[in-house]
């Protein structure tokens, strides 16, 4: 079991600290993820809050055949699916709002190169079909095995590798019309 799964167990006991920890720990990437679906990061922000609503109000039964994250971001999309039809509304929003897309810190200089990197192929992967970025983020940047983003995506696994495998050919094709030499960065 995972953090996620006893965090929202202890919240279901009735421990209000498990559902913070919950939202402390998922807010951001679920509003990346829903963020890919939406095109505009206050419709993004507004489906992810409701996400965490449906937990606290309607408490939905966890039942582990997937990871905890893998079920919370299904939530999400459905979430963000049905908010979508309520809204009736689809524009574009500007990646360079993202702040910081990894976690290791070795220096301020790598960190630096990293984070350009980071911004760069965030930016190509933004051209590419949502479905291609929807793929890659869960991917490469939630580090999502390929039988949860096929969960997450509602395919099977053997069309999710597919898909996986056109993506990050549409990417490299797009970075380098971006100008982004990357093979000098593997």
């Amino acid at each position: 079991m995972d953090n996620g799964a006893s965090s929202y167990r202890r919240f279901l006991l009735g421990d209000e600290a498990g559902l913070r920890e919950l939202i402390e720990e998922y807010r951001m990437p679920l509003e990346m993820f829903i963020l890919s679906f939406v095109q505009d990061a206050d419709t993004a922000e507004e489906a992810a809050i409701e996400t965490f609503v449906k937990l606290a109000t309607k408490k939905p039964r966890y039942n582990g055949k997937a990871s905890f994250k893998t079920w919370l971001f299904c939530i999400g999309r459905n979430t963000a699916t049905d908010y979508v039809r309520r809204q009736k509304k689809h524009s574009a929003v500007s990646m360079e709002e993202i702040d910081d897309v990894t976690s290791d810190k070795p220096s301020p200089e790598a960190q630096y190169i990293t984070d350009e990197r980071n911004r760069h192929v965030v930016s190509s992967m933004k051209k590419l079909k949502a479905e291609y970025y929807t793929a890659l983020w869960l991917r490469y940047f939630e580090n999502q095995k390929v039988a949860e983003i096929a969960k997450i995506m509602h395919k099977n696994e053997g069309n999710t590798k597919v898909l996986l495998s056109r993506a990050r050919e549409a990417l490299k094709s797009q970075l380098g019309k971006d100008g982004f030499d990357y093979e000098d960065e593997q």
